[in-house]
């Protein structure tokens, strides 16, 4: 395959100009893998931060920059994404880079979706360039601009179909000082879930909701997390204790190391990492995940994990089982994520309303199907 590295946003809108009947993957750092046509277009060359006010909490970043730089960025001055990207590269066994565009492209979002919403949330403005070439900026560089927002939100989550993302910028927040995560071990995963629903919905401001049936120390544990001014996190998961307490005993953990750690392996889905298996990434209400679960049991052997107070699924599943068929009776969205030839994406139950919008968009970005679909 070979891979086409444009310098700049007008050496990649020549490129997609002069494409004829040629289509393109669109490749960031390479994390993912994903079945590819003859040729890819990497964003790898166009890095780099333009602007970077952090009393403004507002910065503005080309798509092939590491996540991990801006991360170090903000860190020195006490801010970070809000979204908390995950690393797909130990699950998905892979190497590379993950970038900004590839993020974006993603709509990568972890644990903390919950209290700050997704990728998608935290974009403010967006540069790229559609299928024809064109060169199309929208949204700007300050939180209180909202020219062009759907744009904006429509490139998160695009995977590469409808243009290729070149710069994007985000509001970003403050780093919290302290973080303490209420702990409970051994709930079934129904119990599990009732529980970080009556901690999401107390007044305690809750960042992050998690259950594995199967934890690092290979018991089920719930993890509830609070952050902010140290003070604050102290009265929090003390009030937490309490409204969690009639689900078991309940552990505060606060130390930074071990907290950080609990949440990067929720974040990355680190249990799934070295097992092999196909890994399905299912969103749908959070009480309806047990339900679903069982009903993916009843077609195969499979192993879950939950985040987003159990609102998002992640399922182990034997290599080559369709799990579609477990979906029946469920509202919400499926991707196998590894596994199979290429990635599945499925809206269940079958919207064609949403199907004919896409294909729209596609028609309206991508008249020349240049972009190829993963």
């Amino acid at each position: 395959m070979s891979i086409l590295t444009p310098a700049d946003e007008s050496e990649l809108s020549g490129i997609l100009r002069g494409a004829g009947a040629q289509s393109f993957a669109i490749q960031g750092g390479g994390t993912r893998r994903q079945q590819r046509p003859a040729a890819a277009i990497s964003t790898s060359a166009m890095t780099g931060i333009s602007l970077y006010e952090p009393g403004a909490l507002t910065i503005v970043v080309a798509a092939g920059t590491p996540v991990a730089e801006v991360e170090e960025v903000l860190r020195a001055e006490g801010q970070m994404l809000p979204f908390e990207p995950m690393d797909h590269r130990k699950l998905l066994g892979t190497s590379g880079t993950p970038t900004i565009g590839g993020m974006v492209a993603a709509n990568v979002s972890g644990p903390r979706r919950i209290q700050a919403g997704a990728c998608r949330d935290s974009m403010i403005g967006v540069r790229f360039v559609d299928g024809a070439g064109h060169i199309i900026k929208n949204g700007g560089r300050v939180m209180k601009n909202v020219t062009g927002y759907d744009l904006v939100k429509l490139m998160a989550g695009s995977c590469g179909t409808l243009g290729v993302v070149t710069e994007v910028a985000f509001k970003v927040l403050p780093r919290p000082e302290a973080v303490g995560v209420c702990l409970i071990a051994g709930l079934e995963e129904a119990d599990a879930v009732r529980a970080m629903a009556a901690a999401l919905t107390s007044p305690y401001d809750v960042t992050g909701a998690a259950h594995l049936p199967v934890g690092v120390d290979g018991e089920p544990v719930t993890m509830i997390r609070v952050e902010g001014f140290g003070e604050s996190v102290d009265y929090r998961t003390g009030q937490l204790r309490a409204v969690l307490s009639g689900f078991g005993e309940v552990t505060v953990e606060m130390d930074p190391e071990r907290t950080a750690a609990g949440w990067a392996y929720v974040r990355d889905v680190a249990g799934f990492a070295d097992r092999p298996g196909d890994v399905w990434r299912i969103s749908v209400k959070p009480g309806d995940g047990p339900v679903l679960a069982q009903a993916l049991r009843a077609i195969a052997a499979v192993d879950v994990s939950y985040d987003w107070g159990g609102g998002l699924l992640w399922v182990l599943a034997p290599d080559g089982v369709d799990l579609r068929p477990g979906l029946a009776g469920f509202h919400g969205h499926a991707e196998r994520v590894r596994g199979g030839d290429a990635p599945l994406r499925e809206v269940f139950p079958k919207a064609t309303a949403i199907a004919g919008i896409s294909d729209g968009l596609r028609a309206k970005f991508d008249p020349n199907h240049v972009f190829h679909s993963a």
